[in-house]
């Protein structure tokens, strides 16, 4: 690949976080225990849900797999982050970053489907309950995850489309901790129009829908809440909407980044925000949805007591 007198890039050099030893060290421990959390809390998750009878419900479903996209989103980024926190240079070849950038995509992109699909789930079970378990059937709750799935490999076609339709002839120096679409846009020396017009149009498309249906499920959820005269009916609807706390973080931390103006915030505010969205929110997930449900905590304590009464049985013998 030469272009004239420029020979064509085969690798990137990823600046990261920090140019500070001391810094990199601290931070190297910092992201690797919050991915260690990570794994073991989301893997956790699934595990639970997947053993016990009494969590084989929807919101469930769409819980487990929700914790195995924020594994595999975080695990797109964080340990090629954590390995250059001990190299000297960071690189990253051609395909490796491709590779980076479109698995990011799609677990990007599933993951909106999903909080979509969970909100639509929360506000049948709450607004209307007497036919939750015909509108939130087996196929319908398959057929939604099939959804996501395929907006997702939809996303990641579009991101690969426009990765390789990029010329990168000159400085392979990508100001940020990994292979984000924006900084390499900035180092191409091909025309960029049509590359940024179907990404744009990707995420565009993306966000709208899935933010339309969770407003619109919120709202009439609230409504719902406000219009109910138990007090008790109010709190255990009001803990069904512990996603909403997840959702409000990661829209919020993804419209600072491509939504409002670069001119507003800093490059390293912009990869703040994007060690936030990527490595810290899969973390918080497991916490947000597991921290105030009954439901998960008495499944737990019931594996925990049956694990204790059957090595109990085994240490005593017949």
């Amino acid at each position: 690949m030469v272009d004239g007198n420029h020979t064509a890039v085969t690798g990137f050099i990823l600046l990261g976080l920090t140019d500070d030893p001391i810094l990199r060290v601290i931070l190297f421990v910092i992201i690797l225990c919050i991915y260690l959390v990570t794994i073991s809390g989301n893997l956790s998750t699934i595990i639970l849900i997947r053993i016990s009878s009494q969590l084989h419900h929807p919101m469930y479903f769409f819980l487990s797999h929700l914790a195995f996209t924020d594994i595999g989103y975080s695990s797109s980024v964080t340990p090629n982050m954590l390995v250059n926190f001990l190299v000297e240079r960071n690189t990253i070849s051609y395909l490796g970053c491709a590779i980076q950038l479109d698995s990011g995509a799609l677990f990007w992109t599933v993951e909106c489907f999903i909080l979509a699909a969970m909100a639509y789930d929360r506000f049948v079970a709450i607004c209307n309950p007497l036919l939750y378990s015909t509108k939130m059937s087996t196929q319908v709750c398959v057929q939604l995850l099939l959804v996501a799935h395929v907006a997702g490999v939809l996303s990641a076609v579009s991101y690969t489309i426009s990765f390789f339709s990029l010329f990168f002839c000159g400085p392979n120096v990508v100001n940020h901790f990994f292979c984000d679409f924006g900084p390499l846009i900035e180092l191409s020396c091909s025309d960029v129009s049509v590359p940024i017009a179907v990404s744009t149009l990707s995420v565009g498309s993306t966000v709208v829908v899935t933010v339309f249906v969770i407003a619109i499920s919120y709202i009439y959820i609230l409504i719902t809440i406000l219009k109910m005269r138990s007090r008790e009916g109010r709190h255990k609807a009001f803990s069904t909407c512990t996603s909403l706390t997840a959702v409000t973080l990661f829209y919020g931390t993804i419209t600072f980044i491509y939504v409002m103006p670069k001119s507003s915030y800093s490059t390293d505010q912009n990869k703040v925000v994007s060690v936030f969205y990527m490595v810290v929110i899969p973390m918080l997930n497991p916490f947000i949805y597991t921290l105030r449900n009954k439901e998960i905590k008495r499944a737990l304590e019931k594996q925990m007591d049956s694990r204790y009464c059957t090595s109990k049985s085994l240490r005593l013998g017949p």
